[in-house]
């Protein structure tokens, strides 16, 4: 894959260089300030983007607010922000910006080389690769929302796993269930939510689940 990395800290810079070019990828270019990652998202076009929410000169959203001009150009650019802390409001904006190709990371997740690569890949793939910290915070703050409330203990774990992009047979593993008891949990949570997935990929039924719960427009609430 061809990458643009817009990351500040030299150090962590340069180790994701290292790291993804040492996986076969090539890097096309790397920023540290804000003002340098739109030029280069649009002159290079790469297949996924890295970067840091925060960037020079405010620290506070420069990284973002590139990542979503470069998709006003480039509507189908995957994205893979990475964030020091959970900052909801920035993941729910990002989230709100279209279905593909869209990953929020906190930046310790780096640091577990299998899981960020296969993270990148999926968001590469246009699906979704959301951090189960930002995951869990979202979910809690809505728990009180009806229907969320009405969800199992069960479901609700469906659910968490299904936010971070897995698909349901690495979601049965995960929970030692069977495929077929998974299917049934996230048909009753489509179910309550009132929520219909368009078509079978992952990707599709998270961000609608995520949209519900952050009250997105365009998402159909309980019937």
């Amino acid at each position: 894959m061809r990458i643009v990395i817009a990351e500040d800290n030299a150090l962590l810079r340069e180790g994701l260089i290292l790291l993804l070019t040492s996986s076969g990828h090539e890097v096309v270019a790397d920023a540290a300030t804000g003002p340098e990652v739109l030029p280069a998202l649009l002159e290079h076009r790469p297949d996924v983007a890295v970067l840091d929410v925060r960037l020079p000169p405010s620290f506070r959203d420069e990284g973002l607010r590139a990542a979503l001009a470069a998709r006003a150009d480039m509507p189908d650019l995957p994205i893979l922000v990475l964030s020091q802390y959970v900052e909801e409001t920035y993941a729910a904006e990002l989230l709100a910006q279209g279905v593909r190709g869209i990953g929020y990371l906190l930046k310790d997740r780096v640091g577990r080389v299998d899981q960020f690569l296969q993270a990148l890949e999926r968001v590469a793939a246009g699906g979704t690769a959301l951090d189960p910290e930002v995951v869990s915070q979202l979910l809690t703050r809505k728990s009180s929302a009806q229907p969320l409330k009405s969800l199992t203990a069960r479901e609700r774990e469906v659910l968490e796993h299904m936010a971070q992009g897995k698909a349901n047979g690495t979601i049965a593993t995960d929970l030692v269930v069977s495929e077929r008891a998974v299917s049934k949990h996230i048909g009753s949570i489509f179910a309550k939510l009132g929520l219909e997935p368009e078509d079978g990929t992952v990707h599709r039924r998270v961000l609608a689940v995520l949209a519900y719960l952050e009250g997105r427009p365009g998402v159909k609430g309980p019937r």
